[in-house]
């Protein structure tokens, strides 16, 4: 069946960009973005960026993947603390503002929702794949920062520090708007990535470690977060490419990764031609691991056979089962007048079963409960559920203190431990089962 979600595509959520179109906004995914997730075998799921979504993203799951793209500069604020500071004058910011007024509108709305996404993927080993402002998404939300201003920040460095001056003397351009789509700059790769990987023919023919990528950006990398490896430099020093390499292996589900410059639209001029073989591999290795995450996920979900009993175990199950069903009978009324009489006997099963100090797998105390066999000690179960009630209380007085986006975090966080505890419970039970 189509709705069988072992024979369905791996959904990829990518979240759209608002635009103003005759006095209206529109909301927009770019199309190469589109072609190459559909192209290489994924269902791409677009996520608007309208006001409230980021309290809805639990509605789009399942999620095999997640690809953030281009967009707005990121809120300083989720990244600029009182030990790292842009130290940009007023002046300096209101002329960033003029010279990058499409960039700098700050849009919370879409910071939320791709911050709460980013860190979804991360606590959940969700395949992550960040283009331009998606890399600084996923670095700011590993507690990396940024410079507000590439061109003014870097530049203030390289004069106060000697050794951090460009090669050459030459200063990177990271944008053109004169020569948007054609301007490139080079980009120094480091060995034994996964960036060296798919781009090794052509630097082997170049005889050198680098390639030359697009840029549409005035912001970067300022310091990458720890858990990340840089894949490629820019001659200013600016990082172009990172991953986590304890989480990269698409085979298995896992890659997080972020690119600054946009591999889909390294096009030469006028055709759909790529610069370099290697520019779509990061689509294509980023679908292979959602398509692995989502395989993973659909057996760790899937329903576990029936425990099969030999026929001395289905006896004494029966035997227990008809003790625990006459001790109810008799609990809850008595035998009344048409039932034949009952043999102490019959009783002893259960009893015996209840005072034994048998462990129990977890697969057998599923069954019991099935069963609707009694609690072990009664009287110990009101005294918890009692302590129960008395946590609850407390929790929902502290929680009605707590802000909605504190409360949004929380609910991600339970949500993600009730996913590992059903991992983890379904692998007992497979072994319980063997």
């Amino acid at each position: 069946m189509a709705s069988d979600l072992s024979v369905i595509l791996p959904r990829v959520l990518i979240v759209s960009r608002r635009t103003l179109r005759k006095n209206k906004f529109v909301d927009f995914v770019g199309e190469y973005h589109l072609d190459l997730i559909v192209g290489y075998g994924a269902v791409p799921v677009i996520v608007p960026r309208v006001n409230g979504v980021h309290m809805l993203l639990d509605s789009f799951e399942p999620i095999h993947g997640v690809l953030l793209c281009e967009g707005e500069d990121i809120d300083p604020s989720l990244y600029e603390t009182e030990v790292d500071v842009s130290g940009l004058s007023p002046e300096e910011l209101e002329e960033i503002r003029r010279l990058h007024a499409s960039d700098t509108a700050i849009d919370k709305e879409k910071d939320s929702i791709e911050m709460r996404l980013a860190k979804l993927c991360l606590e959940r080993n969700i395949p992550y794949l960040g283009i331009c402002r998606g890399s600084q998404v996923l670095n700011v939300a590993c507690g990396g920062t940024l410079y507000q201003d590439i061109e003014k920040e870097l530049s203030k460095k390289h004069n106060e520090n000697y050794e951090l001056k460009p090669q050459n003397g030459v200063q990177v351009r990271h944008i053109n708007y004169d020569d948007y789509d054609g301007h490139r700059h080079v980009v120094q790769v480091v060995e034994e990535t996964p960036l060296h990987q798919w781009f090794k023919e052509s630097m082997e023919k170049e005889g050198k470690m680098e390639i030359r990528v697009n840029s549409y950006h005035h912001q970067g990398v300022k310091k990458l977060a720890q858990r990340f490896v840089p894949m490629a430099f820019a001659p200013d020093g600016l990082i172009e490419g990172f991953y986590d390499p304890d989480a990269y292996n698409p085979e298995e589900g896992k890659f997080i990764m972020g690119l600054q410059f946009h591999p889909e639209r390294m096009r030469r001029p006028d055709s759909d031609e790529f610069d370099y073989p290697g520019c779509p591999s990061a689509y294509q290795e980023f679908v292979k691991a959602a398509i692995a995450y989502k395989n993973k996920v659909n057996s760790s979900t899937s329903v576990p056979q029936p425990l099969k009993l030999d026929g001395e175990m289905e006896m004494k199950r029966k035997k227990i089962v008809r003790s625990f069903s006459i001790a109810r009978i008799i609990y809850s009324g008595g035998l009344g007048s048409g039932l034949q009489p009952i043999k102490e006997s019959e009783l002893e099963a259960g009893a015996e079963f209840l005072e034994s100090n048998t462990v129990l797998s977890l697969q057998q105390e599923n069954r019991l409960k099935q069963m609707g066999a009694t609690v072990r000690n009664a009287g110990s179960y009101i005294e918890r559920l009692k302590l129960n009630e008395e946590r609850e209380r407390l929790a929902r007085n502290v929680m009605g203190k707590m802000s909605v986006e504190q409360l949004s975090d929380l609910s991600a966080f339970y949500h993600m431990m009730g996913q590992i505890c059903s991992e983890v419970l379904e692998r007992k039970l497979q072994w319980d089962c063997q």
